[in-house]
């Protein structure tokens, strides 16, 4: 096929797409499926060859957010079932990073839920960052903690923090659409303050909430723009009381041309399947690690997800390896320079080191998480009858009940 030829040409020179080709990449059939994933494969492999990053998620200020994100289970007047309490010490907040560290995690990711932190919640954060890094100095550590005020980001690099995660989530003509009580000019603001403070940015999307493919392709190049250093990709998991909790649009195929156009549109960054991905993949996760680089390990904010172990067996089998944490996770060049498939360097890339989202205005890979309440959590529902393509997949999703803010265990 013409078209992915010339994809992967442009890949391998870090060079853009032109929209029309990022939305015909959307346009593809099953038919072709195998092959666009093994032309976005091609571009994937030659900027970060069969390595996967793990990250993974502490919630440290569960629900009660005043921001009215439609898909999250956070939101003000969520009526979903989740886990729901204040900061966590910065000691428990430690355990919990040490469990995915011990699990294989790279990275740990600091979330938060509401608008933004206060100068006190900075301060909380910072601490948390600092006993964290006591214990393990190599493990990066990203912040996600919505709306960030002048010389917040500043603090949070002083006190340890690699990088920083807000996320666009959807493109500026329909945001207005999705939430009310920020803007999209907003969350732009907060991904450049976490540039100017020298953090790693990272700003991603959540596909599935009834956008169109303009939508995706718009939101794709409007990060392509702010050249974040990753670039996580969400699945939206239609929350049990949430004003979306009807939209199940997504099919297994769907997904996987989503992050080929990503892949495509942004060649040498950290594409991360974030959450949603156990839900709308299911069995075809395995194919998604050949066009993304980077995935979330165990549970996510408020949702449980796959089992960290069954997480390793599956990029073993597949053929791929762990990124160790003596690896550098970005190309060379952008390691040197910054630059990529963005506005900040000569040939364009998106960069490679960031986090999924987050709460309040920005939402980390799970934020839109949950929603049948599950005691035992995944699989201890009553069995489901075959699957039906097309059908929603409730059965596969359930609240996280163990972890951060319990007496559990977590999955790591």
């Amino acid at each position: 096929m013409d078209l992915l030829n010339t994809l992967v040409d442009k890949g391998l020179r870090r060079e853009s797409p032109t929209r029309e080709e990022a939305l015909a990449v959307l346009a593809t059939s099953d038919d072709d499926l195998l092959d666009v994933v093994a032309a976005a494969g091609k571009v994937r492999r030659h900027w970060f060859g069969r390595r996967v990053k793990l990250n993974y998620l502490v919630n440290l200020k569960s629900g009660l957010c005043p921001e009215d994100c439609s898909y999250c289970s956070q939101r003000l007047g969520s009526k979903a079932e989740i886990l729901k309490y204040t900061w966590l010490k910065p000691d428990q907040a430690s355990q919990a990073a040490a469990a995915g560290v011990a699990g294989g995690a790279k990275r740990v990711c600091l979330v938060a839920s509401g608008r933004g932190p206060t100068d006190r919640d900075v301060d909380r954060v910072s601490d948390t960052i600092k006993a964290i890094k006591e214990q393990n100095e190599a493990v990066e550590v990203c912040a996600c903690l919505g709306l960030l005020s002048d010389g917040q980001a500043e603090r949070l690099r002083e006190a340890g923090a690699d990088a920083y995660n807000h996320n666009l989530n959807t493109s500026e003509a329909t945001y207005g659409d999705i939430t009310t009580t920020h803007t999209y000019a907003d969350r732009v603001d907060t991904v450049n303050k976490a540039h100017a403070a020298g953090l790693s940015a990272c700003s991603g999307l959540i596909a599935g909430m009834g956008e169109s493919d303009e939508d995706l392709v718009d939101v794709v190049f409007s990060l392509r723009e702010l050249d974040p250093d990753s670039v996580p990709v969400n699945f939206l998991i239609p929350m049990e009381g949430t004003p979306l909790a009807e939209e199940w649009h997504l099919t297994p195929q769907r997904c996987l041309r989503i992050l080929a156009m990503t892949r495509f549109v942004c060649p040498d960054v950290e594409v991360r399947i974030a959450g949603g991905r156990e839900v709308h993949l299911r069995t075809m996760q395995p194919l998604a690690l050949h066009l993304a680089n980077s995935i979330f390990l165990g549970d996510y904010l408020t949702s449980e997800g796959q089992a960290g172990r069954a997480d390793l067996e599956m990029i073993a089998d597949a053929g791929f390896e762990v990124e160790g944490a003596g690896e550098v996770t970005l190309p060379e060049h952008r390691v040197a320079g910054r630059g990529g498939c963005g506005s900040h360097g000569e040939g364009g890339g998106c960069g490679s080191h960031g986090e999924s989202g987050g709460c309040g205005s920005s939402h980390e890979g799970g934020s839109v998480c949950g929603s049948v309440p599950a005691e035992g959590g995944r699989g201890s529902a009553a069995p489901a009858g075959p699957a039906v393509a097309g059908e929603p997949r409730t059965d596969l999703v359930a609240v996280r009940r163990r972890g951060a803010g319990t007496d559990l265990a977590p999955n790591a």
